[in-house]
């Protein structure tokens, strides 16, 4: 980056910081606040930072980039290589942490990423000394970008993705951000539409690998973690999942259901995107007179109609027993959550009007019959409603669903290739 935005950057954030400490705070505070944002605050500062050096070094911000990552990382892992994990948010870093303790992988390195201050960067540098970097999607800032480039490490943005509205944001960045863009080593994009937006902002050795995200890892056993979920929580009930549910999504949902018969014929199970918002979710169900219990809860009464989803890393194992999957954030108008998980564990999916975050893979999903668009959240009841009535239907959307994961899976072998040699 030019000198003379280095030096206006580096004072800009001797402002900032003190706020940005006081936003941790603030998110940590209050009933609905999540205590996580407290601890570890030294390593945002590059106080704290576990012993390097490392060979590779993967960001992922938040749940949806850690979970994506995990082929690129098994992959790497079985490739012997020292390896740090950074994350920004509490809730990724304790899926994180979940993830690689399931797969015995202690070796693995994990922190918060500093803020985007560059001497904070330039000591987070110094003590790993990575000579690959990899940027889980979207997670562009100058600070990395510049830092890695000093350093001498190899900046890839892998499984990248670039919705038109970030790119005119980008776009406004103008020669700043072209100057950022050419810092990195290259991008791996999931489509081609995808790849023309990233070449029309200035990147340079943009190459379509495809969605890692359908190479996702499902346990051997997940039928069975599916089966034991299904029966603690519903006794052999049927049920249909609302999955990583954004903010006033609960409300949409649970007002629609009040008076639709599907309330009778299915139990709800929701699942909100964020830890903070679970207490919030069950709170809302009772003041609207549901029935209502937690996934945590010592017991579930017979005749619950709501219970919602408060524990981490059982996504997969909610999804696999549903009649359907109502996918959060299409809702919202916050883009959609990651539709490709209940496909791959042969579940159909209802989606709302915003998936401009899988776009592709939204209308790959609608083509093939894995998934039914609505405008609602009355539609979305309608959706699952109608696929309950007709067991044929279902099945052949379950089926769908499968299908159009195995067909595309491939991204991380061939975003393993793009990156060789490390």
């Amino acid at each position: 980056m030019p000198f003379w935005f280095c030096i206006g950057y580096s004072l800009l954030w001797l402002l900032a910081l003190p706020f940005a400490l006081a936003r941790l705070w603030w998110k940590s505070s209050g009933a609905a606040g999540n205590r996580a944002y407290r601890q570890h605050w030294r390593e945002r500062l590059s106080l704290t930072l576990p012993a390097g050096p490392v060979d590779v070094w993967i960001h992922a911000v938040s749940v949806g980039e850690v979970r994506a990552v995990q082929p690129v990382l098994r992959a790497l892992r079985a490739q012997r290589r020292r390896i740090l994990v950074t994350c920004t948010t509490p809730t990724g870093r304790d899926t994180l942490q979940a993830l690689l303790s399931a797969q015995g992988a202690s070796e693995v390195a994990i922190c918060y990423l500093p803020f985007d201050a560059p001497w904070l960067l330039r000591r987070f540098f110094v003590t790993f000394r990575p000579r690959l970097g990899l940027l889980v999607e979207t997670e562009l800032w100058p600070g990395v970008c510049d830092a890695a480039f000093r350093a001498g490490t190899k900046l890839w943005l892998i499984n990248a993705r670039l919705s038109q509205r970030s790119a005119d944001g980008y776009a406004r960045g103008g020669a700043l951000t072209r100057q950022m863009l050419r810092l990195l080593t290259g991008v791996a994009v999931q489509s081609p539409a995808h790849r023309d937006r990233f070449l029309a902002i200035g990147a340079r050795n943009v190459t379509v690998t495809g969605n890692i995200k359908f190479d996702l890892d499902i346990a051997d056993d997940i039928s069975r973690q599916a089966k034991a979920l299904a029966q603690q929580l519903t006794a052999g009930r049927p049920y249909w999942v609302a999955g990583s549910t954004r903010e006033g999504e609960e409300a949409l949902l649970l007002q629609a259901l009040a008076a639709h018969p599907l309330r009778q014929r299915a139990v709800a199970v929701i699942v909100p995107r964020h830890p903070e918002r679970w207490q919030s979710a069950f709170e809302l169900a009772q003041q609207l007179g549901y029935r209502v219990a937690s996934r945590s809860g010592a017991s579930i009464a017979g005749d619950t109609e709501v219970i919602v989803g408060d524990s981490m890393g059982e996504m997969l194992a909610y999804y696999a027993n549903a009649i359907a999957v109502v996918m959060g954030g299409t809702l919202a108008g916050t883009g959609g959550q990651n539709l490709i998980e209940p496909c791959a564990v042969g579940v159909p999916v209802v989606l709302g009007p915003s998936v401009f975050n899988f776009q592709q893979a939204a209308d790959e999903a609608l083509a093939t019959g894995a998934a039914r668009a609505v405008g609602t959240a009355t539609d979305a009841m309608d959706a699952v409603l109608a696929w309950f009535d007709d067991p044929s239907a279902r099945a052949a959307a379950s089926a769908a669903a499968a299908q159009f994961v195995a067909a595309h899976r491939g991204a991380t072998a061939r975003t393993i290739a793009l990156l060789k040699p490390i």
